[in-house]
């Protein structure tokens, strides 16, 4: 709630500073078809985890024991992406854009199992898993503008993000174990909103989006690692600075 009140004061500041007319810089650019340029930004990626019946019950399938496993937790790192993009005008008000990222991030996932769930008292530890990914991701996406105030424009944007995950299928080192394996592919559903600056020579956008993960992204190993997890859902938040 703190955030969109502070992106709501954010807009409603520059929209009533906008009232003042000033000289328009680049006054024929959105009358253009097309335009390319390019992004880069930060994202911090994490988990959807819905617990299985299995690890609130107390036990796996085919009665293989997860007791041991007390909580998890996911745990969001920040990262980064970069790549071209390129817009369309479909309209006054309406633009479709298209994007090839490449976006680098880590997530975890905090284990506290019971060394010896049958000990009184039971002694717990916590192991980290600490998940890294490199995505490719291809974003479609519709963006809703708003009039031009002066030399920026607020808008919206909602799209779909199929992306492969290139870290997914690599080996897991020794040190690492025990440790969770993650589909190569998703798909995402994405919405956010941004604000465009029309600059002397180029437009820049600063761009705020959601980004969540469609599919499961657990691969089952017949663990306790595993069997206490029902879906492992993707969630990015992304900060996106665009030169068009």
């Amino acid at each position: 709630m703190k955030r969109l009140f502070v992106i709501v004061l954010i807009f409603s500041a520059l929209i009533c500073n906008s009232q003042t007319i000033r000289p328009r810089n680049l006054p024929t650019y959105d009358n253009k078809r097309l335009h390319f340029g390019f992004t880069i930004g930060l994202n911090t990626m994490d988990f959807v985890l819905h617990h299985s019946e299995a690890f609130l019950a107390g036990n796996g399938d085919s009665g293989f024991e997860i007791d041991s496993v007390f909580s998890i937790e996911p745990g969001r790192n920040p990262g980064f992406h970069f790549g071209p993009v390129s817009n369309l005008r479909l309209n006054r008000y309406m633009d479709a854009r298209f994007l090839i990222d490449i976006a680098f991030g880590q997530r975890d996932l905090t284990y506290i199992v019971a060394k010896n769930p049958t000990a009184v008292p039971v002694v717990y530890e916590s192991h980290l898993m600490q998940i890294e990914s490199i995505f490719v991701e291809a974003p479609l996406q519709i963006k809703f503008r708003s009039e031009r105030l002066n030399n920026h424009r607020p808008y919206l944007l909602a799209g779909i993000n199929p992306r492969i995950d290139m870290a997914s299928q690599k080996k897991i080192k020794e040190e690492e174990m025990p440790k969770v394996r993650l589909v190569r592919t998703d798909l995402a559903l994405e919405f956010g909103v941004g604000i465009d600056f029309y600059l002397p020579y180029f437009k820049f956008s600063t761009e705020l989006k959601f980004s969540y993960g469609l599919r499961n992204s657990l691969v089952p190993d017949g663990s306790q690692y595993t069997s206490a997890i029902d879906k492992l859902n993707s969630q990015f938040f992304v900060l996106s600075f665009h030169f068009e």
